[in-house]
């Protein structure tokens, strides 16, 4: 148990102790809250636990607070403080700090990790873009997020699955296949009509010049109707391609790439269907067939089948996520774009009438993204004149700077995406930053291998001698870091991870600058070690977790 959960308990033995003595007057105690407070001089750790208590109580909170204090006592804890109208500044004993450090050390490379997530199923889905063309930077912060996410929850000890609907049925797959018919009659010199709703990009061309060298002209042989199912696989399946590995490349994989047009062919639709009529939550009128999605809250129902017998989009985002939950997933967590806001109610509605909890379902938002250069807005590619390609952004900052500009701030918030900045290699670059501290750390490693210095074991190291504060500020926040990973899962939130990251390299920064590693005492030099270790571990761990590398030479 961490020192932060010690403390947990705690302050809510003190409380029931406060209780039972008649001294607090509650039926049910609010959450314990604890924070760590902006400034050294206010303790170790904070609670405002005791205002809280005294709205349930209806008692003065500093009254609250003086009997929590006057009841907790243990070992570790060096002094409480109450502040203000009713705050408690928690002071720990060194002793805490050292054995923190060592637990670090014991910990291996799996420092961070935890079981908070132990025997919890969640599946993950996102991009889930058309694989009608390339991805674009909006799809790269969707990739970039989810995946870190998927990372996040994995260290946290959750059970998770990543996955990718992809959307190969309905009008979109029809219009690539009549837009690639078109740029191949054109390149053919045929007569071309192309589609109202088709895809202009360059990649379109480049389709159908790629079939015209392997095939020619024999595709002009056959019927229209049977060029266009061929084109449709063709350039499906190469979009796919592409967009798997522009993917990889961007360090994004995932367990399953789920077919839509499987729930069309194999019945999932009207099986769906059936189970909403079933429980009464669908019914017909003016020959279509509607899903009553205002008993859970949508503004108005919704239509599942066209008069026509056509399934709209939301009949198959309802077999979907059918299908999800009869794979016997705890949790759903959408990843959607910020145009699919108004979509959440009428899927939740969805589940709540095919008879499961619509709190299953999380939906998380992104917010848009505006790249800058020269601090001016960038919408068009020099290269294509549109809109610029997840790839061409990775060509221009690389992809460890992408990820970590389009993690470092939450989803919902709109983000200013700085190029100039990203490709920069100094210290106002965040990643260059954290990187090139885990790089300095491994310069420490190699020093001390050419001076004859081994180390590794740290059990009977004394890490008591560090006592200034830029070694204790390190020691602090190294021993924060597994509850920032449990907590960051909880608030699905890997931006907390880069914000710590970036914390914790530039408290060792700092380190750097005013402690000497090699060369000083013995005592102190083994103990800078393990201190240096356990930054470089944490770090690597963090960056791993935000699919960003953890380079050893810069």
């Amino acid at each position: 148990m961490d020192i932060k959960q010690l403390l947990h308990e705690a302050i809510l033995t003190a409380a029931n102790q406060a209780i039972a003595d008649g001294v607090i007057t509650a039926e049910q105690l609010p959450p314990v809250v604890l924070e760590v407070p902006p400034q050294k001089e206010f303790g170790d750790y904070a609670t405002n636990f005791a205002m809280q208590t005294a709205r349930v109580a209806k008692a003065n909170p500093r009254v609250i607070a003086q009997a929590l204090v006057a009841r907790m006592k243990p070992a570790w804890l060096d002094k409480c403080e109450i502040a203000g109208p009713g705050f408690i500044n928690f002071y720990l004993k060194p002793d805490w700090m050292y054995k923190l450090l060592g637990q670090a050390l014991a910990a291996g490379e799996s420092y961070g990790s935890s079981n908070d997530g132990k025997g919890k199923r969640i599946q993950v889905e996102y991009v889930s873009a058309n694989p009608t063309g390339p991805l674009h930077v909006g799809h790269g912060r969707g990739a970039a997020f989810g995946s870190a996410l998927v990372n996040l929850l994995r260290a946290a000890g959750y059970d998770v699955q990543a996955e990718f609907y992809i959307n190969d049925a309905g009008n979109q797959i029809d219009n690539l296949a009549a837009s690639v018919n078109a740029r191949y009659l054109e390149l053919l010199d045929q007569p071309a009509e192309f589609p109202e709703d088709g895809y202009h990009g360059k990649d379109i061309i480049e389709t159908a010049k790629r079939i015209i060298a392997q095939e020619g002209s024999r595709y002009l042989l056959i019927p229209l109707e049977e060029r266009l199912a061929v084109f449709k696989e063709l350039a499906l399946q190469e979009k796919l391609n592409t967009l798997k590995a522009d993917l990889e490349t961007f360090g994004v994989t995932f367990d399953v790439w789920f077919s839509e047009r499987t729930l069309h062919n194999e019945g999932d639709i009207a099986k769906a269907c059936e189970a909403l009529q079933k429980n009464g939550y669908m019914y017909e009128k003016d020959g279509a067939l509607w899903l009553k999605s205002t008993a859970y809250g949508d503004d108005k129902d919704r239509v599942v089948i066209r008069d026509n017998g056509i399934p709209t989009y939301l009949a198959a985002d309802i077999a979907y996520h059918k299908n999800k939950l009869e794979r016997g997933f705890e949790t759903l967590i959408n990843i959607w774009g910020a145009d699919h806001h108004g979509y959440i109610s009428r899927v939740k509605a969805a589940i709540a009438s095919l008879g499961y909890n619509q709190e299953q379902l999380e939906v998380l938002i992104l917010q848009m993204v505006n790249l800058l250069q020269n601090g001016q807005a960038v919408k068009m590619s020099k290269r294509t004149g549109q809109g610029v390609t997840l790839t061409e952004l990775i060509e221009e900052v690389g992809s460890d700077a992408a990820r970590y500009f389009f993690i470092m701030r939450s989803i919902d918030s709109q983000l200013d995406f700085d190029l100039d900045l990203a490709k920069s290699r100094s210290n106002e670059n965040p990643v260059y930053y954290i990187q090139y501290a885990h790089a300095r750390i491994n310069s420490i490693y190699r020093q001390a291998a050419e001076a004859g210095i081994s180390f590794g074991d740290w059990a009977d190291v004394d890490f008591s001698v560090l006592t200034m504060d830029a070694e204790t500020d390190l020691i602090k926040k190294i021993g924060q870091y597994p509850e920032e990973v449990a907590a960051a899962a909880r608030e699905r939130a890997p931006h907390r991870i880069a914000r710590y990251t970036h914390d914790l390299a530039s408290l060792f920064h700092t380190f750097y600058n005013q402690c000497r590693i090699i060369g000083v005492e013995h005592e102190v030099q083994l103990a800078r070690l393990g201190l240096v270790v356990a930054v470089q571990r944490t770090i690597k761990h963090g960056l791993t977790i935000l699919g960003v590398s953890a380079p050893e030479r810069m």
